[in-house]
């Protein structure tokens, strides 16, 4: 059934439903100002989010946005005041541009469950991903997984310039970029980065040379001295690079995924830490009957649209509507509340469901 011939009223009662529900699991019922501030909050959302988000100018209040989802302004509510524990369950508009080609509404209903709680996350992450699948259950979506912590983990470990393993992270959710920053600090990347660097000194070397772009002469003679700097750093070895790629190309059920993991984290004991907060999650999913056995896994899986999201992520999809958005989407967002929480960290998993996406695939399965 399209999404567009639902009725808004029909809408607003399954996510009268759905919020009804997780303040039935123990969650407090929140609202947030649909109009945001834009300067501040905007940082802190992904590329994706950003490039689609509708912003105004006020007069008085500066450059504002229309709310463009609901986990970072809950997120910004709960440090400022929040006790923890705490649940909190959410259900309202959000409004997003949308591509031209698709037949999406740019406003649509949202409703949430965000978990504030650090004596488990293992346990947090378990109970936010069963909900989700509990009440999804009739609908036969099928779940995807992942942990982007393995991956930053991984990055992080890797013997490098402190430089190089801050440029990877930062483009870890644009995997064309990480993969060519994989490339450039390589053994590949060293002949090349030799020429293009003698290249571009020759240029710069050149008189009279017209002066291009925004930057200025400083600020350019600055980026070629520290692309420089780089270029004369020892590359990645190329078991680091192999390992790398092993773990960016896991896809697989939970429990192959975590055997392959351990096989890896024997030449990268980095990643031992993530790899063992999967196992207990592994553990925790299954003490609430997740068929653990069955779940998908995949090590990439959230990297181009979950950009706030640092550990756990998950997705619910609809099985042959290629047309349809997920249905629902979550994760581990730790280092956002580190951010808004100047200092104060407060582990937070959560997830958001679209009630017009499930009324669409309940008319296909009724």
């Amino acid at each position: 059934m399209p999404v567009t011939s639902i009725s808004k009223s029909r809408v607003q009662a399954e996510a009268a439903r759905l919020k009804a529900y997780f303040e039935s699991q123990g969650a407090l019922g929140v609202e947030t100002d649909i109009l945001l501030p834009a300067e501040v909050l905007l940082d802190l959302y992904g590329e994706d989010i950003r490039h689609r988000a509708y912003v105004t100018s006020d007069p008085a209040r500066g450059e504002m946005m229309l709310r463009p989802d609901f986990t970072v302004p809950v997120v910004q509510m709960h440090m400022d005041s929040g006790a923890d524990p705490a649940r909190y369950t959410y259900a309202g508009e959000v409004f997003r541009k949308q591509d031209d080609m698709l037949d999406r509404d740019p406003e649509y209903i949202q409703v949430g469950y965000e978990v504030f709680d650090g004596n488990n996350p293992a346990a947090a992450d378990a109970e936010v991903f069963a909900l989700f699948s509990n009440v999804l259950a009739p609908l036969g979506l099928r779940a995807a997984t992942g942990d982007i912590g393995i991956l930053m983990a991984a990055v992080r470990g890797l013997n490098t310039t402190q430089a190089r393993r801050n440029a990877l992270l930062r483009h870890i959710w644009r995997p064309r970029r990480f993969r060519s920053l994989m490339n450039r600090f390589s053994d590949k990347g060293t002949e090349i980065r030799e020429e293009n660097f003698a290249r571009v000194r020759a240029n710069m070397a050149a008189q009279n040379a017209p002066a291009i772009g925004l930057r200025t002469e400083t600020e350019i003679l600055d980026r070629v001295m520290a692309l420089s700097t780089d270029a004369s750093e020892k590359p990645i070895s190329s078991g680091e690079i192999e390992l790398l790629n092993d773990i960016l190309s896991l896809k697989e059920t939970l429990p192959n995924v975590l055997s392959a993991l351990r096989d890896i984290a024997v030449d990268m004991e980095a990643i031992l830490p993530a790899v063992n907060q999967l196992r207990a999650r592994v553990d925790a999913l299954d003490a609430r009957g997740v068929d653990v056995e069955n779940l998908e896994f995949e090590t990439s899986y959230g990297r181009t649209s979950m950009e706030y999201y640092d550990g756990f992520v998950f997705g619910f999809y609809a099985e042959g509507r290629a047309d349809l958005p997920p249905v629902a989407t979550g994760g581990r967002y730790d280092a956002l509340c580190s951010v808004l929480g100047q200092g104060r960290s407060i582990p937070a998993v959560g997830g958001v469901m679209r009630p017009a996406m499930i009324l669409a695939v309940q008319e296909d399965v009724l």
